[in-house]
């Protein structure tokens, strides 16, 4: 098992120069919480299968992940938004989490292995198999790379740990507009650093490979931003989305609908239609703006 685990290090050294480094963590460190609004991760979302993960690319974190190691799909990954021109990367190689398989796992996230050496790992999380013969699904980011300006930190976003089964014509549809919009307003009148939460609820449907269980189908995605200092003569339609604000859509290839509304009201949604407690809490006190961040 030993000389296993050395041959499939070096191969992935081999495979990919640029080092990519996560870690799953019992709680998220000081540096990884920097991604989240007052260093503070979504409220009530705990459970033995959920792993707290600090994506880190060439030796820096980017954002974190709260993952379902049952599911094999990420219930959110939280992440700061870099401004940019949407723009895509699109030499960037497919990622797994050693750590989400064994607790002794590198802390290395590495390239996918050739052949099927991923056998080792699948138990914890998903491969790229998974993905292969799903004629309606694609890969989906909840972090986009369109929401990251620097290569690094679009590159990171290409992991399987940050993606979940997408309704091919919602993900390259309705979502990706949704994307779309969020960067454009987030760029022009969000004037300080912006918080973004996105994640999905389930309810039992799967994606199978050979007769197993391998992937959990969101049945919704949400999203909600919060960015305290803001463009205070932006137009009202714009304005009044901030500081925070959120947004639901039904995974669906027809008659699903982005619904833009307050944070509250999906907590409240959340409450009803996922596994959160009452406590539940996306941002720390629901994103209320400090008076000295607001002052001009």
């Amino acid at each position: 098992m030993a000389v296993c685990a050395l041959l499939l290090r070096a191969l992935a050294c081999l495979l990919l120069a640029a080092r990519v480094r996560a870690e799953v963590q019992a709680d998220f460190s000081p540096e990884c919480r920097l991604f989240m609004y007052m260093g503070t991760p979504p409220r009530g979302l705990e459970g033995h299968g959920l792993k707290k993960i600090c994506q880190r690319y060439n030796g820096k974190p980017r954002y974190v992940t709260l993952y379902d190691v049952v599911d094999h799909i990420p219930v959110y990954s939280a992440y700061t938004f870099k401004r940019s021109d949407g723009s895509k990367k699109v030499d960037a190689p497919w990622m797994y989490e050693p750590q989400l398989s064994t607790e002794t796992g590198s802390g290395e996230m590495q390239p996918f292995p050739p052949d099927s050496l991923h056998k080792s790992f699948e138990d914890a999380q998903a491969v790229l198999e998974d993905y292969s013969n799903t004629v309606d699904f694609e890969r989906g980011h909840l972090n986009p790379d369109e929401h990251q300006s620097h290569l690094d930190d679009k590159a990171s976003t290409y992991t399987l740990t940050n993606v979940v089964p997408q309704i091919r014509e919602f993900n390259i549809g309705l979502w990706k507009q949704h994307e779309h919009t969020i960067r454009r307003r987030l760029n022009n009148y969000c004037r300080g650093t912006a918080y973004v939460v996105t994640g999905v609820t389930t309810s039992g449907r799967m994606i199978r490979r050979y007769n197993i269980d391998r992937l959990a189908v969101p049945t919704f995605l949400w999203s909600a931003y919060c960015c305290v200092d803001y463009d205070h003569n932006a137009p009202f339609e714009e304005r009044s989305k901030f500081p925070a604000f959120a947004s639901r859509a039904l995974n669906a290839k027809m008659g699903s609908e982005v619904f833009e509304i307050s944070v509250q009201e999906l907590e409240n949604f959340l409450k009803q239609n996922t596994f959160v407690d009452k406590k539940f809490q996306i941002f720390y006190e629901d994103c209320v703006p400090n008076n000295a961040i607001m002052t001009p």
